[in-house]
């Protein structure tokens, strides 16, 4: 009998991690990633496009498998940080490019209930991949073959990529370039991120990838401007408090440390001044709900830039109307103008208008009828705005009736159909007046001997 042929260690590693168990599936990640240093330090070099692809496929069920949002979190995080364990940059963009390459292929087969973690995969992939580019300080070359390798897999016509893949990317690309990179990148460096939307809104035939783009892109940078400039505003006050301090403090020779430790024992650790003199032991007293990072951009480049391709001739005029819209947004900004600003309020007066109408229309039909009525009183069918003064004036013609002769019987009114409710209700009224009327006349007989005696 012949020997079993002996399965390669990728395929073997992605049978582990699709496996039935947890605690073989945790096992065969940490054995993954070491295997994953080893073999991209070894001399033979690194992984091929194939093997990648086994890999990728024995991760995507490993995540398939797991169950529990914690440890969905868990694994994703573990799964997502693997990038760092390729020594190349090229074995990094070989590692992402067979990511989106498996998910592409595996998209259909996603059921509802198991798109949430690999809609949290996807976010949590394109943040290590980020920050892959940040810990190599932001090379032009790198974020170019980055951004060439996105498009290529996500964006672009030829590209196999679901509209569920195309339409999460464009979602969560500022969001996480912003967490990221939003403390070092500059204006020019984040034009260059937006630069490949730029051309594909302008070029795209797919109306849902050009309503993606210019949502998820270029609105989110014009939502996000008054944001922007309040950061930048804050770290420039906080540049000139910093040079202010340390005018004072060469001026008086004397540090705020010294300071604390002549006013403040060191026995005290609770006192004020020790709070004082130590910012860090503070509590943030921002009431407001943060915004988080805020990415800064050049609007007036960013609208030249999109001018420069949505003019073109080769530019469809439904993408060329789309963003020309955005492009006089941006322009505003560049001038200082926030046309958001003053939408809410006028939405709000808007509405108030709209409801005011809504109920004067609702009024109108119930008076007319009233007035165009014939046979009946106004009180028969009392106004529901003005209930309570309706119900006044009726108890004062009652009390002025009462205060005359004796009631005669009640007098009958002119048949009307479909008056017989209304009437009821007349006359139980009328009754109840008649016995008021006539205890108030039996006080008054005999309040006439008490005055006679007197």
């Amino acid at each position: 009998m012949a020997p079993r042929a002996q399965l390669p260690p990728e395929i073997q590693l992605a049978q582990r991690l699709a496996g039935n168990e947890q605690v073989a599936r945790d096992r065969a990640v940490r054995k993954l990633r070491k295997y994953i240093v080893a073999r991209s330090q070894g001399a033979a070099g690194g992984f091929t496009h194939d093997e990648l692809l086994k890999v990728w496929k024995g991760l995507f069920y490993c995540m398939w498998m797991q169950d529990k949002p914690l440890l969905q979190e868990e694994l994703g995080r573990t799964i997502s940080q693997l990038i760092h364990a390729f020594q190349t940059t090229e074995a990094q963009h070989l590692f992402l490019q067979t990511f989106w390459q498996t998910m592409n292929r595996e998209w259909t087969g996603i059921d509802r209930l198991r798109l949430d973690k690999f809609y949290m995969l996807m976010r949590m992939v394109l943040n290590e991949s980020l920050k892959a580019l940040k810990t190599q300080g932001w090379e032009e070359r790198q974020i170019e073959q980055l951004l060439e390798l996105l498009t290529t897999e996500i964006l672009h016509p030829d590209s196999q990529a679901p509209s569920g893949v195309k339409s999460h990317f464009l979602e969560i690309f500022l969001e996480e370039l912003s967490k990221v990179g939003a403390a070092e990148l500059t204006a020019d460096q984040n034009l260059r991120f937006i630069d490949p939307f730029c051309t594909i809104a302008a070029r795209t035939k797919d109306s849902l990838v050009l309503h993606n783009i210019t949502r998820g892109i270029f609105e989110a940078i014009v939502e996000q401007a008054p944001f922007a400039i309040e950061d930048l505003l804050n770290e420039v006050d906080s540049q000139e408090e910093e040079e202010d301090d340390d005018d004072e403090d060469n001026e008086d020779g004397m540090s705020e440390d010294d300071e604390c430790k002549q006013d403040v024992p060191s026995g005290k650790p609770g006192s004020l001044r020790g709070a004082a003199c130590n910012p860090s032991n503070e509590p943030a007293e921002d009431g407001e709900d943060s915004v988080g990072p805020v990415l800064q951009f050049d609007y007036e480049a960013v609208a030249s830039r999109l001018f420069a391709v949505a003019s073109q001739q080769s530019t469809p005029s439904q993408n060329r109307k789309r963003l020309y819209k955005v492009i006089r947004k941006l322009q505003d900004l560049a001038e200082g103008l926030f046309p958001e600003d003053d939408v809410p309020e006028k939405a709000y007066r808007n509405l108030q208008e709209e409801g005011r109408d809504r109920r004067t229309k609702k009024r109108l039909p119930t008076s007319t009828s009233h007035k165009s009525g014939k046979g009946r009183k106004e009180d028969s069918c009392p106004d529901l705005s003005s209930g309570s003064e309706r119900m006044t004036k009726r108890r004062r013609r009652r009390r002025r009736r009462g205060s005359g002769a004796e009631p005669t019987g009640p007098q009958e009114q002119p048949g009307v159909p479909g008056q017989r409710g209304p009437r009821k209700k007349r006359r139980r009224s009328r009754a109840g007046a008649r016995v008021k009327v006539a205890g108030s006349q039996e006080l008054q007989t005999k309040q006439q001997p008490l005055q006679s005696r007197k």
